[in-house]
């Protein structure tokens, strides 16, 4: 940096804990508190406390008139992005690209394969003291399509790739050619949904993609197929979901959902072959080493006056 005075850093790890921070800045501890740690107009750097409710995440941002960057350490930033809509032009938002591909790809997988082999019904069946002995699907063999191929999406097809699936399909909003063969546009997914088995979903919450999964993209998906969302929950309509899964057409596991958090007595938790985990695709043993790598990282090239990695939008 070039000025003579030292910009004030918000973040929601102590400074000392994170290896490789450059001087030049003022650190201050902020992870979602009643109080906080500084005057916001000061903030020229706000990571974003991690896992904390929207309204604790954006609760600074409008005091914050001289911030030039908001970081997130989600994949998303949906929670975020409104509340830049008042700042000065220039503000860049980034994402934590990088931080979260390893665990939520884990957990898609591992989603997959409990729902298909029917883990939750066997662990039932031990607290019955119940032998649930028989024949159950395998991953193998099956067709998976992934919509929302972007560095989550490639990380689940990473480790889907061991399985012996039939065929794996990719589909996002932008179509394109990679290594591993095409990526379709999202207007193909009417031809491409009653042949796949298994659907994944991880694609960014945005207008295009906000209640994507509606009756009629379930209804395209064929008999016994089963839909896994590591993405974002209102990215599926609830109640037509719901009537597909209750009929026993179709199988869901879900590590978000709409509402979220799911409040008791709510029919999605007793609706059969529905397996909800409470959206912890990043929330892993894996998250603060990378987090603390991304943030040590953004904030070296924001020193140099280096380009950010990982800008999602620009107010302005």
């Amino acid at each position: 940096m070039t000025s003579t005075t030292r910009p004030d850093v918000w973040l929601p790890v102590p400074a000392d804990e994170i290896p490789g921070l450059p001087e030049g800045f003022t650190y201050h501890f902020w992870d979602g508190g009643t109080e906080f740690p500084a005057d916001p107009a000061q903030c020229a750097f706000y990571v974003v406390p991690y896992a904390k409710d929207q309204r604790t995440s954006v609760r600074p941002i409008p005091g914050m008139r001289a911030v030039q960057v908001v970081q997130t350490l989600s994949a998303g930033t949906d929670h975020v992005e409104p509340a830049l809509a008042g700042l000065p032009a220039g503000v860049r938002l980034c994402n934590a690209k990088g931080v979260h591909e390893a665990s939520t790809a884990e957990l898609a997988v591992a989603l997959v394969l409990a729902s298909l082999r029917d883990l939750p019904g066997f662990v039932r069946g031990q607290d019955a003291e119940e032998w649930r002995s028989g024949f159950y699907p395998a991953l193998a063999d099956k067709s998976v399509l992934i919509v929302g191929y972007g560095s989550i999406g490639s990380a689940i097809e990473d480790r889907l790739a061991p399985f012996e699936c039939a065929r794996v399909t990719r589909v996002a909003r932008t179509p394109r050619t990679t290594a591993r063969g095409p990526v379709h546009a999202l207007d193909h997914l009417p031809a491409l949904l009653p042949q796949a088995d298994v659907v994944i979903l991880s694609t960014p919450l945005n207008p295009s993609t906000r209640g994507l999964v509606d009756a009629a993209f379930l209804a395209a998906m064929p008999d016994g197929a089963l839909l896994v969302n590591v993405a974002r929950g209102p990215v599926v309509d609830t109640k037509a979901l719901l009537v597909e899964v209750e009929s026993g057409r179709l199988r869901a596991a879900l590590d978000v959902t709409d509402p979220e958090p799911l409040p008791a007595g709510h029919p999605l938790w007793h609706a059969p072959h529905v397996l909800i985990s409470p959206h912890v695709g990043g929330s892993t043993s894996a998250f603060l080493p990378r987090a603390k790598r991304l943030i040590a990282a953004q904030l070296t090239r924001f020193a140099a006056g280096e380009p950010l990695r990982n800008v999602v939008h620009t107010t302005g």
